[in-house]
């Protein structure tokens, strides 16, 4: 899948106002306060729960223990709880006490089939089915952070019920990582089982931490700021015959040589550079079961990645004309398929500029910077192409480390440093009771 990632401006006609910007901004800055002692309070339980869930990771659309471990402890703090959402996905409901909007809350639960290398004593020894191998499974991207956090924040906003102009929405999503082979699963999933509807969601947060990003920071990006993600598949097919006659076959594997070589031009021949980035990869050939025998049939899979939805089309047109065309010229023929895997993370921009001055508060303007788009995906994105979002990225990486011998995402030597999450959850409570009350956060 993917690597480590969160959300953001005004929605007109959606916001509680108060009863003016003055008394707006009194109010969230003493609720500031609260949620500052509260996310301290809860810091402890953060870290366990991140810990519990670490050392017991399960692969997406299988994660039931993290589910009856996050349904435990929402029904504890007395929210309306909705358990296999998505298969096995969580939602709890928080009614505020005055009336206003409702703003959900978004951390994704599954784990990646990947052996750890043990750093620390939580560290996983879960073994699991994976495509039909036995595998190592660890939470390799933060996710068990995720989740952490957001039960932070469900505990700092419980804690706020009777002040909390609107209704709060945690969604524990299963499968970001995409579901297993023949499964439907991911955000994709619970948007289609309604988790934005009842009560209608009005804006929706996610955060993901970032093992390149130094502790105490955040990054964000208004737009385009995690690419859309889409799978192709291409079957060559030609004639037979033995690696000594070569001219009895149709060869394929030939054919499938000239194709891979041939797409690398599509990004840089026909993506307008300047403006825009683009990845067309691939990433698996198989054809043929012996040395001295051409096959009738070569199969490449790989992926594309795109910034915006005119170079998302653009990638997968030219993959397919590429293909066929080649694929007629050696007297042989190409099957394409190309399937979506993730929308683009796009966050809203009037959002993302109304809720910038609240990432500024909490911490710190400084530690708040603009990043550049990068071309790893998120499914969070199916969230905000329904209702405006913002998806931020939180530092995981321990001070005066160099990111460039960290270990990346998605690897067994992957570490987060704890010392990081209770700004996450400070970050999402206070994003969400300024987002209700239609104030932002006191600059610091």
């Amino acid at each position: 899948m993917f690597r480590l990632r969160l959300p953001f401006v005004v929605a007109c006609g959606l916001l509680a106002a108060a009863s003016s910007p003055a008394a707006a901004q009194k109010s969230n800055s003493a609720l500031a306060g609260r949620i500052e002692a509260a996310a301290r309070r809860v810091e402890p339980q953060v870290v366990a729960w991140r810990r519990d869930i670490h050392e017991h990771p399960e692969l997406g659309n299988r994660e039931t223990r993290t589910a009856a471990l996050i349904a435990a402890e929402l029904k504890r703090l007395g929210l309306e709880v909705q358990t296999g959402v998505g298969k096995t996905g969580v939602v709890g409901l928080l009614r505020g006490g005055k009336p206003g909007p409702v703003v959900a809350l978004r951390a994704d639960m599954d784990g990646l089939p990947v052996t750890e290398e043990p750093k620390v004593p939580f560290a996983s020894k879960v073994r699991a089915q994976y495509s039909g191998q036995e595998v190592g499974v660890m939470h390799a991207c933060g996710h068990d952070t995720h989740v952490a956090m957001l039960l932070g924040a469900a505990n700092v906003l419980s804690g706020l019920k009777a002040d909390l102009p609107g209704t709060v929405k945690f969604v524990f999503q299963p499968a970001e990582e995409g579901p297993p082979p023949g499964e439907e699963g991911g955000a994709k999933l619970m948007v289609k089982e309604g988790v934005l509807d009842n009560p209608k969601v009005d804006a929706v947060f996610g955060l993901h931490v970032n093992a390149q990003t130094e502790v105490g920071q955040i990054k964000y990006r208004p737009e385009g700021m995690m690419a859309s993600a889409d799978v192709f598949q291409i079957r060559v097919k030609g004639k037979s015959a033995h690696g000594a006659y070569p001219w009895l076959a149709t060869d394929p594997v030939v054919t499938a040589a000239q194709i891979i070589v041939a797409l690398q031009t599509v990004v840089s021949r026909e993506v307008q550079l300047t403006e825009d980035a683009a990845v067309v990869t691939v990433g698996m050939v198989h054809g043929g079961v012996r040395n001295n025998i051409i096959p009738e049939q070569v199969e490449l899979q790989g992926t594309l990645r795109a910034l915006n939805p005119q170079t998302r089309e653009l990638l997968g047109r030219s993959v397919k004309r590429i293909a066929t065309n080649i694929a007629e010229a050696a007297g042989t023929t190409a099957e394409v398929d190309v399937r979506p895997a993730a929308p683009l993370t796009y966050n809203d921009p009037a959002l993302t500029a109304r809720m910038l001055p609240t990432l500024q508060a909490v911490a710190g303007a400084p530690n708040v910077t603009l990043m550049k788009a990068v071309t790893g995906a998120e499914d969070f994105g199916c969230y905000q192409e329904k209702v405006p979002g913002l998806f931020l990225y939180l530092g995981g990486m321990p001070r005066g480390t160099n990111a460039a011998t960290t270990a990346p995402h998605h690897t067994a030597g992957f570490f987060i440093d704890e010392s990081g999450l209770e700004l996450g959850v400070r970050t999402l409570a206070q994003l969400t009771v300024d987002y209700l009350s239609g104030g932002t956060g006191k600059k610091k």
